[in-house]
């Protein structure tokens, strides 16, 4: 005990200190306008040589100071949340395994290196989905390995594309006509890691894992890892036909993420689609050109989006491993603390003035306002925005007020403090980062000039969104009687539109009943009968008539002699 207790402190500093360290950093090079190459050769084959390759820049430093800060509030958060459990040791472990991938994913600036925390990040996810091992998670864990899986294949593809150029340090090449094929294969590693459509379905999915895992990993690390790298392949995407295609898949995928949320009643797969919803803002700002916006939004979200997990697994925690709403209800009496963070990190998400969202969110809308943009994009983006803030007063409206709707023998309260204590942390920079961040990344402010009704435009969006919201589910009985007309159109939005069917039953279906037509006609038909077990049977009945003439003996011999003195005479 008292070494797991050693263990869990010394973790927790490690990730602090490397917070600190990597902040201090990064602003020490915002300031002096540096960034530092490591390059270490391990092979040189022909003209191609194999290296290591570490980049410390601004980007890549305050990055990794996030990940740390976020990393060591959820194992603050875990010590809560995961006492009792008797795998606890290994749960720490593989945190800080995924830590560890996302590290060295961050400052690599080389393709074959990222393969390594690439797929790492793949594995240790897969662990930590079928952390509670059940069939659920087990199917939920496969389902996100093998999404996974076709983003490491398109990652493999471009470093084989690579090799003809000298090297894999992509930032030396992003002005080579010759990376548009890769540009393409690691557009699509990044939908696949971000769970862009059709790619949708193992984000909710992989819920089953520990609810500190999704704090991290649906906040800052996994979900985020292909925005990040699009970011760093943004000078190569800038003017093809990848863009265009991405910003309109991501633009899908925010509705998509948005409607189905406003019919889902699992607390963790609200958050979930929220987070897709959040993926896809960041990868539509990307595709319009704006990459440091994307990671502006990519850092802000991160804040309030690690907390609102925690205040969900607090909420869990508390009313004793519920996590359907419909059974939630009153917890402003019983959770004040948690009520006031979980209130905290839904408004940054609404983009409410002077909050985290606010700033990347506000500034992202006004950005695709004044671009570029087509008008179905353009709709989407609007839509998704007062969708967001739809399913956010839903969720308020179901947890936190109304009637306490669990049974009398529920303790519901606010008393752990290993809880507790970690969302105080994430609050105040769902409250302050946004602005702090703001400060850093834009330090010469810009000029956004647009009229009247695109100005007002957000701010009105979130309103009647907000508005639909809260009172379409006060009138919620009669609202689903009416509802039940339209089911088809019911089922087809809170079902992310069948893409969990069709990314697991869909697609194994046919490949299963062809691979079975195959064993039965093939394998173990016709070239089974003409094959092993013909060759045996027709041996085996030689052997029989060998076997018999070998027993008969004189008469074989007799009758064989007949034979040929009867051929010998017909001949002659």
């Amino acid at each position: 005990m008292l070494w797991n207790l050693k263990m869990y402190l010394s973790s927790m500093l490690f990730l602090l200190t490397g917070c600190v360290v990597s902040m201090i950093s990064s602003l020490w090079m915002i300031s002096s306008n540096c960034c530092y190459f490591i390059e270490w050769e391990i092979l040189n084959i022909g003209s191609c040589s194999l290296e290591v390759s570490f980049i410390f820049d601004w980007m890549s430093m305050m990055f990794m100071s996030f990940v740390s800060f976020i990393s060591s509030m959820v194992l603050y958060y875990s010590g809560g949340y995961m006492m009792g459990d008797k795998d606890y040791v290994r749960f720490m472990y593989i945190v800080l395994g995924f830590v560890a991938s996302m590290g060295f994913l961050i400052i690599s600036p080389n393709l074959v290196s990222i393969l390594l925390g690439w797929d790492g990040l793949g594995l240790v996810s897969y662990a930590l989905v079928i952390y509670y091992q059940n069939e659920k998670s087990a199917n939920a864990g496969m389902l996100t390995a093998l999404s996974n899986r076709i983003g490491d294949v398109a990652i493999l593809l471009s470093i084989a594309l690579m090799f003809n150029m000298g090297g894999w340090n992509f930032i030396f090449y992003m002005e080579n006509s010759n990376m548009l094929p890769v540009i393409f294969l690691v557009v699509l590693a990044a939908m696949t890691k971000s769970a862009q459509v059709p790619f949708s379905a193992w984000l909710p999915a992989a819920m089953a894992a520990p609810t500190p895992v999704s704090a991290l990993v649906h906040s800052s690390t996994l979900v985020t890892a292909g925005v990040y790298l699009l970011i760093r392949f943004s000078p190569l995407l800038m003017g093809t036909p990848a863009q265009n295609f991405l910003l309109l898949l991501a633009s899908i995928t925010m509705f998509m993420a948005g409607l189905g949320a406003n019919f889902e009643t699992d607390l963790k797969k609200i958050i979930a689609l929220s987070t897709l919803s959040q993926l896809g803002v960041m990868m539509s700002v990307l595709a319009l050109g704006w990459p440091g916006l994307a990671f502006f939004h990519l850092l802000a979200h991160a804040l309030f989006k690690a907390l609102l997990f925690m205040c969900a697994g607090s909420i869990i925690h508390s009313v004793g491993g519920y996590q359907d709403i419909r059974f939630m209800g009153g917890l402003v009496y019983f959770m004040p603390m948690s009520v006031m963070s979980i209130n905290i990190s839904n408004l940054a998400l609404c983009g409410t003035p002077f909050l985290a969202g606010f700033y990347s969110k506000d500034l992202i809308l006004e950005i695709a306002f004044s671009s570029y943009l087509n008008e179905i994009c353009f709709w989407l983006l609007v839509l998704s925005t007062g969708l967001s803030v739809c399913y956010t007063f839903r969720l308020v409206y179901y947890t936190l007020s109304g009637d306490f709707n669990l049974m009398s023998t529920n303790s519901v309260n606010d008393e752990d403090l290993l809880m507790i204590n970690p969302m105080i942390g994430l609050a105040l920079g769902a409250v302050c980062g946004g602005a702090m961040l703001s400060w850093l990344i834009f330090p010469s402010p810009e000029m956004i000039c647009l009229e009247f009704s695109f100005k007002i435009l957000a701010l009105s969006v979130s309103l009647i969104g907000g508005l639909i919201g809260y009172f379409i589910n006060i009138m919620a009985s009669n609202w689903m009687l009416k509802m039940l007309k339209f089911y088809n159109v019911v089922s087809f939005s809170s079902s992310m539109w069948f893409m969990p069917f069709l990314s697991t039953v869909g697609v194994s279906k046919g490949v299963l009943a062809v691979g079975a037509k195959c064993y039965q006609v093939s394998d173990n038909g016709w070239s089974e009968y003409y094959g092993g077990q013909g060759v045996l049977n027709l041996s085996m009945k030689f052997s029989k008539y060998f076997q018999k003439a070998e027993d008969s003996g004189i008469k074989i011999y007799l009758m064989i002699t007949m034979m040929w003195l009867i051929a010998v005479m017909i001949i002659m």
